[in-house]
């Protein structure tokens, strides 16, 4: 799946991008007509320890995902989205195999 990375106000080292293009490949054993995606990688300025936001966009045909959480890393915040588009994707094909039937 192509994704496009976008780190905002930092630069992203290779490591972290090939940790989320890694964890995110593993959504189309859920839906293989995932299109593309977008990851937005941004650092918010309070003095919480949770400060890292990640936000995902993927498209599919005729529908967009999207998912954002926040967390004390990157890593950890990329897991949650991503579990999180993992039940919509879930849920999703689950009313289109209804729809279909």
């Amino acid at each position: 799946m192509k994704l496009q990375m976008h780190s905002i106000h930092f630069d992203a080292d290779r490591k972290l991008i090939d940790f989320i293009q890694k964890k995110a490949d593993k959504l189309d054993t859920f839906y293989d007509r995932i299109i593309d995606g977008e990851v937005f990688m941004r650092i918010d300025k309070n003095e919480k320890n949770e400060n890292k936001i990640v936000e995902i966009k993927l498209n599919v045909p005729g529908k967009q995902f999207f998912a954002k959480n926040q967390d004390d890393s990157f890593e950890a915040a990329a897991d949650e989205a991503i579990e999180g588009l993992r039940r919509q994707i879930k849920k999703y094909k689950e009313k289109v195999v209804l729809v279909k039937q």
